[in-house]
């Protein structure tokens, strides 16, 4: 064996999972279930502008790859992405294929909403996502700890201000940490609180789930939820231009 070749053995293998995000049809049924929920294969197909059988085919890769999970429910398979880790890498594939073209793509009206607001596989993201985790540093809510955050004392006081009782750390999956956001380029809060907190919020009566991916602040979350939160640089800028 040449040295190229035992080389080539232990190199990462990125060419498979670059081949599932190259064609533009399993490209768009993973952007629809980067919302976090699971969708059937005639949804997946409608996203992807396929027939069922190409749908069929698609999703038959998405699974090998293990790009995707498929959970069976009475007559009907539902797909969602197999982990966190497939939707981070979809995210961060994302920032580097719009860093050319950044301000353009985010210019665009139909991409307004996602911007001030959305889902990112069951966590905020988005402008509103990017101030609730500067809002939890800004209160030394959160700590560095192992591969992610530790809530504090602090961060547990702030959040049960807003009636969210944190839930505690499990093994299964990890609690907290930071994520690129793919609009903004900084970090919002993500892992089991992050979804938690979603949950929470959308309870609450402040946040809506959209179309999609999108998340809607109401009036009821203007008045009470917004006024808690820290402003970031963005909105900032926004506020002061205005």
């Amino acid at each position: 064996m040449t040295a190229r070749a035992t080389l080539r053995d232990h190199e990462p293998r990125l060419a498979r999972a670059a081949a599932m995000v190259a064609d533009p049809a399993r490209s768009r049924m993973l952007s629809l279930l980067l919302a976090g929920e699971a969708a059937t294969a005639s949804e997946l197909a409608a996203a992807a502008g396929v027939t069922a059988a190409t749908a069929s085919g698609h999703l038959a890769k998405l699974l090998d790859a293990g790009f995707v999970a498929c959970e069976p429910r009475g007559r009907h398979r539902y797909y969602r992405l197999a982990h966190a880790d497939i939707a981070h890498a979809l995210e961060a594939l994302a920032l580097v294929a719009e860093a050319g073209a950044r301000d353009a793509a985010w210019s665009r009206p139909e991409r307004a909403r996602l911007r001030e607001a959305r889902c990112c596989y069951g966590h905020l993201a988005g402008r509103l996502g990017v101030r609730l985790f500067d809002t939890l540093v800004e209160q030394h809510g959160l700590q560095a700890r192992g591969d992610g955050l530790a809530l504090t004392d602090t961060g547990q006081a702030w959040l049960a201000g807003i009636g969210f009782e944190a839930p505690p750390p499990s093994a299964k999956r990890r609690y907290a940490y930071a994520c690129m956001d793919w609009s903004e380029r900084r970090d919002h809060l993500a892992g089991a609180l992050a979804d938690a907190l979603l949950v929470h919020c959308i309870a609450q009566g402040w946040l809506r789930r959209e179309t999609g991916r999108a998340v809607s602040v109401t009036p009821r979350g203007q008045r009470e939820l917004l006024p808690k939160l820290a402003q970031s640089e963005a909105s900032a800028a926004r506020t002061a231009s205005r």
